[in-house]
């Protein structure tokens, strides 16, 4: 991956709930997320849909899974 890769958001699509809905993350959040989603045991599609349940509604769902693998990262580094 070149760094001008690793810094262009692609636009994912998923469905949850029972309705589709897209994300855009750039591959290092969409690779941490995957990797998230490994160490609780869940698919992304499920860990996806617990951050768009919790997120607040005037943030996007792509913004909230960006602070959600920041979040999530921080907490681990002690």
């Amino acid at each position: 991956m070149t760094a001008a890769s690793a810094g262009r958001a692609r636009k994912r699509s998923i469905s949850i709930r029972g309705h589709r809905t897209s994300f855009s993350l750039e591959q290092p959040f969409l690779d941490e997320l995957a990797a998230i989603a490994d160490a609780r045991g869940i698919p992304v599609a499920a860990l996806v849909a617990e951050v768009d349940a919790a997120r607040p509604r005037e943030s996007t769902l792509s913004s909230a899974l960006r602070v959600h693998v920041l979040e999530w990262l921080k907490a681990r580094r002690g």
